[in-house]
């Protein structure tokens, strides 16, 4: 709800501001209140061929940078030219709408995109006579000539602004961080997920360094740190999906118990799992470290976890003597199943062989507690 409301003031304001801009550009004034009409004359406005150019507004993450695009081309063609003119039109547009309205001295200038494609159309005829003046004359008066530092630094901001967006809402790269799929997936191998497929989530953390999930660094230093700000946040909400989730398909998430964790340079721990190895220390009689610090998360800054969903709402789940039955039958066993088992060894010594005697295989993952 806050998210709708937030689109609905921001589209107000955004109508109301064009008013202006509409009147200085020969347009009645009342088209920049009907939804639709007023996206179409935006775009003639700014210069594109065809004002069906507008309909992309509705597509999902496209809209966005169409969006960002029209805003800045809208100030362009009034004469404003500068990187913090265009920053301010993408971050919160009502603003320089508003000022450019208001202030008389700002005049219409015509379609900033049509006085691209014409000064690159003459650009171009002038290289292939080889007119040498006119090349000159056209470069010294090019309205649209940009510092080499801004070039690169509006390529940059776009890249990440792309990247982040690919990433939150469509695509995003994981690294396999345990063992624990071994067999399927192995510690380190890389992966592509789609968000889209399960429903896309809409971002709940507002404030956050783009490009990184939750934290700069995991050691010590000025980077051990969170990478957002919890507040402000919005709302959970997923978008409809594109299918369901079947039986036995890998699926990544975010660990439940994530939202309080200890973190140490070697892992992440949540509270529970710290609990567990320090009661584990007190009855070996072991010294135990202080508590550290505990993090609190968000939901969608929880660490990632991938495992393979067996059940689903309303199947009953059992595991009797290490065999997964699903709906009271005993489902097929993955290839290259593992098990774990811990081992207290009170003799301080152990054959390991001794152990596929009790079935348990030398490639499945063994902890031992030999005391000191």
């Amino acid at each position: 709800m806050s998210v709708l409301l937030f689109l609905i003031v921001l589209y107000v304001l955004l109508s109301l501001s064009m008013m202006k801009l509409f009147e200085k550009a020969g347009i009645p004034a009342w088209k920049a209140l009907v939804p639709g009409l007023a996206a179409m004359e935006w775009a003639k406005m700014v210069g594109h061929r065809s004002p069906w150019y507008a309909l992309w507004l509705l597509f999902p993450i496209v809209n966005f940078f169409i969006y960002a695009s029209l805003c800045i081309d809208m100030v362009r063609s009034f004469g404003k030219h500068s990187f913090w003119q265009a920053a301010l039109s993408v971050i919160f547009a009502p603003i320089p709408f508003f000022l450019i309205g208001r202030n008389p001295d700002d005049k219409y200038e015509g379609p900033i995109l049509q006085k691209e494609r014409e000064y690159h159309r003459q650009y171009h005829e002038a290289q292939e006579k080889k007119d040498k003046a006119a090349l000159r004359k056209l470069e010294a008066n090019n309205p649209f000539q940009k510092s080499q530092l801004r070039e690169w630094s509006e390529a940059i901001i776009f890249a990440v602004f792309a990247a982040a967006f690919i990433r939150m809402f469509l695509i995003e790269a994981y690294v396999i961080p345990t063992s624990s799929m071994e067999g399927t997936l192995k510690v380190g191998d890389y992966l592509f997920v789609s968000k889209a497929h399960y429903g896309i989530r809409t971002p709940m953390t507002v404030l956050q360094f783009p490009l990184i999930h939750n934290r700069f660094s995991s050691g010590d230093g000025i980077l051990a740190r969170e990478s957002y700000f919890a507040e402000p946040s919005l709302p959970y909400y997923r978008l409809p999906a594109l299918e369901e989730i079947d039986h036995n398909e890998p699926v990544v998430f975010n660990f439940p118990a994530g939202d309080s964790v200890i973190i140490t340079p070697t892992r992440t721990w949540d509270v529970y799992q710290w609990r567990r190895e320090i009661e584990n220390l007190r009855r070996a009689n072991r010294p135990t470290p202080p508590m550290p610090e505990v993090v609190v998360r968000p939901l969608d800054k929880k660490d990632h976890y991938i495992k393979r969903c067996i059940g689903l709402p309303g199947d009953s789940l059992k595991i009797i003597d290490g065999q997964v039955h699903l709906n009271n039958k005993a489902i097929p066993n993955p290839t290259n199943q593992q098990f774990a088992y811990y081992i207290n060894n009170n003799s301080g010594s152990l054959n390991l062989k001794g152990l596929e005697v009790i079935g348990v295989s030398l490639n499945d993952s063994i902890a031992f507690e030999i005391p000191p």
